[in-house]
């Protein structure tokens, strides 16, 4: 079993247009006295519309290989060639691809984007924060450049239940539409699909997911549009290749025990899906994209930026009150960092003060105490230089002492040889 939930939004870049409200009373009916010619405004308006194009971007989300590619061709009867993605991308990452598509006279510019290995990591968890509305979002109210998210299928398998938990926190959005269908309807029979659809619209409610109803304001569609809603979600079969059935080629799935054919009402609700979303309620997605959703973002945005039409007290006031109010608050907010980077900067300059102090006193005891170590090595030196003088004078006393006694002996030596000599004759 399979779920597409189809998220439709569209952002324009151009401002918005506030329409007042006039009080009906007030306004006076006059009758004109001849052609004038502004009843050609609705020609121009299409006119020009057809002259300039329309654009038309999808945003598919879902897991590789769940019938994405399968469901975008067949809703505009054409194949756009999307090659085949691998399961084995380690993280998601969008791809988008622009076609031009012709209809009678009007052209559509429509740009694909897909999320390429969505859900095919081990943890999916994070598989939903590539695909960040907000982002475009933001990016028009910069004036920046980006593609805008007309429609958003968001592909979604289960196995236990018809919304995981995992998927129900980006339904969840304010920033989108939200249109639940059911994918691969053939898969089941219709006993199980009717539970299965009231099971899943009840988990949406319960999950607090708000689903796009179609609008019943025009009583051109209103009628359509109500009947629609009562058969959401839309539960389709999406294919492209033909077969034969009686005298005529359809699309449809060919399976050994019969035919499944894509436009045939009696076996799914694509023609339902393909008439609300293009034929009939295109329009009515976009303007609500801009008027709500878009808006409703701008809202968030300003009031996150502290810029609210209402006081504290919840006095109106005026731009310019809220912008002086914003601008003292900011000038105060910068006073306050100021001095807290004084404080910051006088604290490091003490502390680096003292750690150089104390290494100056270190350096200092080091200094003194080598001085005392040469101090003593000169004393002991000194010493023993002293001794050695002392040995030295008395080593030349007992030198010279010795050499006296040495030639009083040899003197007397010589005197006795000297007597015995004279003796001898």
């Amino acid at each position: 079993m399979y779920l597409y939930l189809i998220l439709v939004k569209l952002v324009f870049i151009a401002p918005v247009c506030v329409s007042l409200q006039q009080k009906r009373e007030n306004v006076r009916s006059l009758a004109m006295g001849g052609h004038v010619g502004f009843e050609s405004l609705p020609d121009q308006l299409v006119n020009r519309s057809i002259q300039q194009g329309f654009c038309f971007n999808i945003l598919c989300v879902g897991e590789t290989g769940i019938g994405k590619s399968t469901l975008i061709d067949t809703l505009f009867n054409t194949n756009f060639e999307d090659h085949e993605s691998s399961h084995f991308y380690p993280h998601v990452k969008l791809k988008a691809q622009t076609y031009e598509l012709q209809e009678s006279n009007v052209r559509l510019k429509l740009t694909i984007v897909n999320t390429v290995g969505f859900g095919d990591q081990i943890n999916k968890e994070e598989s939903m924060n590539m695909v960040i509305i907000d982002a475009q979002f933001e990016a028009i109210a910069l004036a920046l450049p980006t593609y805008h998210d007309s429609l958003c299928t968001y592909h979604s398998h289960f196995l236990y239940s018809p919304l995981p938990q995992k998927d129900a926190g980006p339904l969840k959005m304010k920033s989108v539409n939200v249109i639940p269908v059911i994918a691969k309807a053939d898969a089941i029979s219709k006993s199980e699909l009717h539970k299965f659809k009231i099971k899943l619209m009840s988990e949406l409610v319960s999950n607090g997911v708000q689903i796009y109803q179609f609008p019943t304001d025009d009583e051109t569609i209103a009628k359509i549009n109500a009947s629609m809603n009562g058969h959401l979600p839309f539960a389709v079969v999406g294919s492209m290749d033909e077969v034969k059935v009686g005298n005529k080629m359809v699309k449809a799935r060919q399976y050994p025990w019969g035919v499944v054919q894509v436009e045939n009402e009696n076996h799914c609700d694509f023609v339902k899906l393909r008439e609300m979303l293009i034929c009939t309620n295109m329009e009515d997605l976009r303007e609500q994209t801009h008027t709500r959703h878009y808006e409703l973002y701008r809202r968030c945005k300003l009031e996150e930026m502290g810029l609210t039409d209402v006081g504290p007290e919840n006095k109106p006031l005026s731009l310019q009150e809220t912008y002086e109010a914003k601008r003292h608050e900011f000038y105060g907010e910068l006073q306050r960092k100021e001095e807290e980077m004084k404080q910051m900067f006088v604290q490091r300059v003490k502390e680096k003060e003292a750690i150089l102090k104390e290494a100056e006193r270190e350096l200092q005891a080091k200094f003194e105490h080598l001085k005392r170590v040469h101090q003593e090595e000169r004393m002991k030196l000194e010493e023993k230089r002293r001794l050695l003088e002392e040995e030295i004078i008395a080593f030349s006393k007992k030198k010279a002492t010795s050499e006296i006694y040495q030639n009083q002996t040899f003197m007397a030596s010589g005197s006795n040889l000297r007597k015995d000599k004279d003796r001898k004759k």
